[in-house]
């Protein structure tokens, strides 16, 4: 049995909002296992989707570089936004864009053996935090970009059909959704991630005490709502949301072949440490 600590508990009831001693009875019937104490208490609670850890907690900026049908993104990160805006850093992100550029390929790996890596190094040296090459996407075709003034969040996107305008509306619509689209359609969303929500949605309607076929119903809104809320086409367009991102593709004559979207630090979990606690054991008190 994991030992379940204080900062356990603290970290849980800031994703999910529950109180003290529901997170601390999760974790201990999840074997100190986060993420399953959070679908337990998704499925018993009817919470909705947690936070998640550390989602912008990491710094750092979005490299971009398109030139005709070809674009590129990466996404370098440091440990403070006062490392991000220096120009040293920013000659490194500059250099990391132009290499994975002219490869014409987002395997990074070759890219670090080749040199990158001993940059990267004296980088560090340099500034005085620690520097990390995360990702890169490559994609040609008919490109649309768009980059954040802060430099935080950067999408490209490819359609097929439409013109220019409707492009950039698309691209800044996937930068500023909330909540992001993962998928383009909904049948792209993968069966077992399908699955896995509705046994969530089947243990929370169990609850409510109603007869098998409206749990049955309920359960398949929540799915259907679930799968809207993450597919591109089905979500409100964020300059005219009585217009859903189909209907403005299909206005446009167009479809989305291929997005992506790269926000700094999405995702990156990152230790948080209660330096006066950190000192205080150091000095035995």
């Amino acid at each position: 049995m994991a030992a379940i600590t204080a900062s356990m508990v603290k970290d849980l009831r800031e994703r999910t909002g529950l109180g003290m001693m529901d997170c601390k009875k999760a974790l201990v019937e999840a074997d100190g296992d986060a993420e399953l104490a959070i679908e337990n208490l998704r499925k018993s609670s009817g919470m909705k989707a947690a936070k998640k850890a550390g989602r912008t907690a990491a710094d750092g900026t979005i490299g971009f570089k398109v030139e005709g049908h070809v674009g590129v993104m990466v996404e370098v990160n440091c440990e403070t936004d006062f490392a991000a805006k220096d120009d040293n850093f920013k000659g490194f992100v500059e250099l990391v864009t132009d290499k994975v550029f002219a490869a014409k390929s987002a395997d990074l790996q070759p890219l670090m053996d080749g040199g990158l890596e001993k940059v990267r190094e004296e980088l560090v040296q340099k500034i005085g935090e620690n520097v990390s090459i995360r990702r890169a996407a490559i994609l040609e075709g008919n490109l649309t970009s768009y980059l954040h003034s802060t430099g935080k969040i950067g999408v490209m996107v490819i359609l097929d059909g439409g013109d220019e305008e409707l492009g950039k509306d698309i691209a800044m619509h996937i930068a500023a959704a909330d909540p992001q689209p993962l998928y383009i359609n909904t049948v792209d969303v993968p069966a077992d991630l399908i699955a896995k929500e509705r046994e969530i949605y089947v243990a929370q309607a169990a609850e409510s005490g109603k007869p098998a076929e409206i749990v049955e119903k309920m359960v398949e809104g929540r799915v259907r709502k679930f799968l809207a809320e993450i597919s591109l086409v089905e979500q409100p367009f964020v300059k005219d949301p009585d217009t859903r991102i189909g209907a403005l593709l299909k206005q446009g004559g167009a479809s989305v072949t291929q997005f992506v979207r790269f926000q700094v630090g999405e995702g990156i979990e990152v230790e948080h440490v209660d330096f006066a606690a950190e000192v205080a054991s150091q000095l035995g008190r």
